[in-house]
């Protein structure tokens, strides 16, 4: 592999860790919006599992944020940077509770989708550690979409 070509996959790996910094961080906001807003007969259920979905969103944009600066790369570190990075979007802050857990499943599956992408880079260029660690991180997602999904009776 040349030189040039290592440069531009690394550079590419960035942008889609960084993207995922973004995400991760405005589900954090916005799970975080649905645990404190969440209302009606699934209340308990919903304000739990929102509570463990944000908390383990934290652990998951720590971890890519010290990869990202382990590979000498540089994290979005502000919500100016998650908001024009991120590729999903903000609460609108009035979901019913089947709203938010339908687009918890639409952000998530966008997550992975995205994850899928910077895997294949990330072995593309040998990079086993990244791929690793969006696989895992893919997988968590596939299983809360399945969870959230089996939830609204999908």
């Amino acid at each position: 592999m040349d030189k040039t070509k290592t440069e531009a996959q690394t550079k590419t790996i960035e942008e889609i860790l960084n993207r995922q910094v973004a995400n991760l961080n405005v589900l954090y906001v916005k799970i975080h919006n649905f645990h404190w807003y969440v209302k009606g007969e699934n209340f308990y259920t919903l304000h739990v599992k929102f509570e463990e979905l944000y908390n383990e969103v934290t652990e998951k944009m720590d971890e890519v944020a010290e990869r990202m600066l382990t590979i000498k790369a540089s994290p979005a570190a502000t919500m100016k940077e998650y908001l024009e990075l991120s590729s999903i979007q903000e609460a609108a802050g009035n979901e019913d509770y089947r709203t938010m857990v339908q687009t918890l499943i639409e952000d998530f599956a966008t997550v992975a989708e995205e994850m899928q992408e910077g895997l294949e880079l990330a072995e593309e260029a040998h990079d086993q550690a990244t791929s690793d660690m969006l696989i895992s991180m893919k997988q968590d997602l596939e299983k809360h979409m399945w969870m959230l999904r089996s939830f609204l009776g999908h």
